[in-house]
């Protein structure tokens, strides 16, 4: 079953149940992939499909994060809500450990020395890892291997 038929389905679901708050988010990511439909080829491809549900993971939890520091609780409980629900979605992340493998390997490629050498090793590893790793996490675990 593809993600878009996993939220059609869901979205049903959730009709049934009257849950609004799941609704809600179930819907904005429809939204957003029925965008992406209609803006490109017509099919979205699972990569996309999981490209744009990172991208709305990450949108709310921006959001949670500014309401939380403006202590609008009201609307942080709620954007938290939905990236949870949003978080059901995303693809299976790489652990710490797998990442710091993938980067030992482009950092013995490439030949790296330390930390001036960041941007030689970002660049492969990104690509390498686009869509399994949270880029800012990666970053941090290249910087941190850069300056052993």
């Amino acid at each position: 079953m593809s993600l878009t038929e996993r939220i059609n389905q869901d979205i049903k679901t959730a009709m049934l149940a009257k849950d609004k708050d799941r609704l809600a988010a179930l819907r904005d990511i429809k939204s957003k992939l029925m965008l992406e439909a209609t803006s490109g080829s017509g099919e979205v491809t699972e990569e996309a499909a999981n490209k744009i549900v990172l991208k709305l993971y990450k949108q709310r939890m921006d959001t949670y994060q500014l309401y939380v520091e403006q202590n609008r609780e009201d609307l942080a409980s709620d954007e938290l809500l939905q990236a949870k629900v949003i978080e059901e979605y995303m693809p299976k992340m790489m652990s710490d450990d797998e990442v710091r493998a993938v980067i030992a390997a482009k950092i013995a490629q490439v030949g790296a020395a330390g930390p001036q050498d960041m941007g030689k090793v970002m660049g492969p590893v990104s690509g390498e890892l686009a869509g399994k790793a949270d880029g800012k996490r990666v970053a941090e675990l290249v910087k941190e291997a850069l300056a052993k």
